[in-house]
């Protein structure tokens, strides 16, 4: 993963990402933390395209932290990606090639993780 093919709020989803990770006492990063972050991160872009496909944002929202929540509390040792996390990142740059993007947006990767099936 580059981040240099990240755009700056694509790299700051990411840093929070990891910080809402470590706060939970996650030892991986998962899809779930890095949506989250994106919410964080993004305050106008993503809530606008949601409300756009009639997602009601508070149960997703709330969908998303259960999710966080159950997952196992690990103490010391580094964070690291999940498999399916590190999948996205890597294969992000290749959805913003195919919207014939230079960058990585918030935008191109919640279009990948919508079509996998997580929220």
């Amino acid at each position: 993963m580059n981040l240099n093919n990240f755009t700056i709020k694509s790299q700051e989803a990411i840093q929070q990402a990891q910080q809402l990770a470590q706060s939970f006492g996650h030892q991986q990063i998962e899809n779930e933390h890095i949506f989250k972050a994106i919410f964080e991160v993004d305050e106008n872009v993503l809530p606008f395209i949601l409300k756009k496909l009639n997602v009601n944002i508070s149960i997703l929202e709330q969908a998303l932290d259960k999710q966080i929540q159950s997952y196992s509390k690990v103490t010391g040792g580094d964070i690291i990606f999940s498999r399916e996390a590190g999948k996205t990142l890597n294969e992000a740059p290749i959805i913003a090639k195919k919207m014939k993007d230079e960058f990585v947006s918030v935008e191109s990767y919640r279009i990948f993780i919508s079509k996998k099936g997580t929220p």
